[in-house]
């Protein structure tokens, strides 16, 4: 009789990654309320390790660290509720730790059954954990300039992944009757680079969003116009507008990123359609490569919809969040493709780990 889910040690992983979900989402909210900055010091905030700093202390702690204050200036203050989300990210990060730890030690203790790449998967991660922890706290060592924005949010995408990795290849181990774990040779010779490549090209487009969102507080969110179809899918009125200032640059880099993405997506996607049948247990991938693009889609919606509805100086913070968590859903579905290649064939024979 199969073990119940909550007792198999796949279920770790699965609970970390919906940690790591929730972290980002906390993440994009700090952006979405420019309230990267509201704890200007790390590990402490305003020199202390609580949240409910006062007007009067974060004047107080200006007048003590003058090198500290951010680009807002000494006579900015930030309400509790900004602090808060600040402080609590941070918090989620220290508390994830304990799981990430344990996820460690447990895959140590069955390194004998769940194999070492299982692992060296879980070092990974927690490794992973702590590069994470210190790029955040360059993000405010750096008064949240645009690249270290990005390099957290990358990083973050790329813990969430490996998560996800180490999860299936538990489960594989577990004994799960996934039908991609057998698929044709050939299919998998023809397809496990396009799928990098789609991958590797999700993850670069998620990256350009931050840029575009984090730069200067958001500013080249607000530098296409407003309302359609000026500010889409147009930019001021203009297909092709004038690349005059850094924030329409910006902005039409990630728009073109977006569409070659979505022109690679779909050209796969068609081809795949026509080819799956030839090949045996091809479906799965296919099914992958068809929610990624419709991911891509409903993304790219969302992502009209936030500068259609925004108004100067004030775009729809919920419809920013939802963009966010949607770039990094279409990633960990995209990344989902290669993680099934590789697991594919016996690929985790006792021979091989």
């Amino acid at each position: 009789m199969e073990e119940a889910w909550w007792r198999r040690p796949s279920t770790l992983p699965l609970f970390i990654l919906l940690f790591a979900v929730l972290i980002i989402s906390f993440g994009g909210a700090i952006r979405i309320h420019d309230a990267g900055e509201s704890c200007p010091d790390w590990p402490k905030c305003f020199g202390t390790y609580g949240f409910d700093i006062s007007e009067e202390e974060q004047a107080a702690y200006w007048e003590e660290n003058p090198d500290e204050i951010d680009s807002r200036g000494a006579d900015h203050r930030y309400t509790v509720f900004e602090i808060f989300l600040e402080w609590f990210h941070r918090a989620l990060v220290g508390v994830i730790a304990i799981p990430v730890l344990l996820n460690v030690i447990v895959a140590k203790r069955k390194i004998d059954f769940y194999g070492k790449r299982n692992f060296y998967s879980a070092v990974f991660i927690a490794i992973l954990l702590v590069i994470q922890a210190i790029a955040g706290a360059i993000t405010v060592f750096y008064d949240n300039a645009d690249w270290s924005v990005a390099l957290h949010l990358s990083l973050a995408s790329i813990f969430t992944a490996s998560i996800l990795w180490q999860y299936k290849l538990t489960r594989v181990k577990e004994g799960a009757g996934w039908k991609f774990l057998q698929v044709a040779p050939e299919f998998k010779q023809l397809y496990q680079k396009k799928f990098d490549l789609i991958a590797l090209s999700v993850l670069i487009l998620l990256v350009l969003g931050a840029w575009v969102s984090s730069t200067a507080g958001g500013q080249y969110n607000q530098s296409c116009s407003v309302g359609f179809p000026d500010a889409w899918p147009q930019c001021n009125g203009q297909f092709f507008p004038t690349l005059d200032n850094s924030g329409i640059l910006v902005q039409m880099i990630h728009r073109i990123g977006a569409l070659l993405v979505g022109v690679v997506l779909i050209v796969a996607l068609l081809r795949l359609k026509e080819e799956q049948s030839n090949y045996h247990n091809a479906k799965p991938f296919y099914n992958a490569l068809l929610l990624t693009s419709l991911l891509w889609f409903a993304n790219l919606m969302i992502g009209a919809a936030y500068l259609i509805k925004a108004k100067i100086g004030e775009f729809p913070e919920w419809i920013s969040l939802l963009h966010l968590l949607g770039g990094v859903s279409t990633f960990i579905v995209a990344a989902s493709g290669p993680m099934m290649f590789r697991l594919s064939n016996n690929n985790l024979s006792d021979s091989e780990e």
